[in-house]
């Protein structure tokens, strides 16, 4: 069965599970989507991924994967999400070390944000996708942004952070910024960076 190549389209808050967030991926070739629930530290380990603007002072997991792997030489080529059991996606690494190629059993989240690090295609199979699948409206389809580019991925946090940044300047925002990474609160970091964005 041929692969299908997928990317990610965004992550945000979801309405239906407390505390998780919804990593949506879409079809290069067409108008699916995947939606997977993930945990709080998974999102931000693929948001922080993407992101240029914010860096964490100290490693986390999926960075010392990263460093762990480029010190031994060993590249994570692409990532396949394999299987659809109730719900739960089953994702495997596709490694290569010295021209051998091993296989790694991951969780979606942990491939993903494994993935996004090393530059690796994310591939998934035309069964997954009827199943689980999603078409996206032409209207909503037109007007989705070009989502290769690390600056278009959204990032939406949850709605209890609603502090009002609109009051304040660019410099006070960059201060936050920079003070919300100190303190890894990449919630907060996210918001902050979203109202910078705004302004550019």
């Amino acid at each position: 069965m041929s692969l299908i190549q997928l990317n990610i389209k965004g992550i945000s808050y979801s309405q239906t599970q407390s505390g998780a967030y919804a990593l949506v991926l879409s079809e290069i070739d067409g108008t699916r989507t995947l939606p997977i629930i993930i945990g709080a530290f998974e999102a931000q380990s693929i948001a922080i991924a993407l992101e240029t603007e914010i860096r964490p002072p100290r490693p986390l997991t999926h960075d010392l994967f990263k460093t762990f792997s480029d010190r031994f030489l060993i590249t994570v080529k692409e990532v396949i999400i394999h299987k659809l059991v109730d719900g739960v996606f089953f994702s495997s690494l596709i490694c290569e070390r010295d021209g051998v190629e091993e296989t790694i059993d991951t969780r979606t989240s942990d491939a993903i944000a494994i993935a996004v690090r090393f530059e690796a295609p994310i591939y998934t199979y035309e069964n997954i996708l009827e199943k689980a699948g999603i078409y996206l409206k032409i209207e909503e389809e037109l007007s989705i942004e070009d989502t290769t580019k690390p600056k278009n991925i959204s990032f939406e946090i949850e709605d209890d952070l609603n502090t009002d940044f609109t009051t304040l300047s660019l410099r006070e925002l960059n201060e936050q910024l920079n003070h919300a990474v100190s303190n890894e609160d990449y919630e907060l970091a996210a918001k902050i960076r979203d109202e910078i964005s705004k302004r550019s």
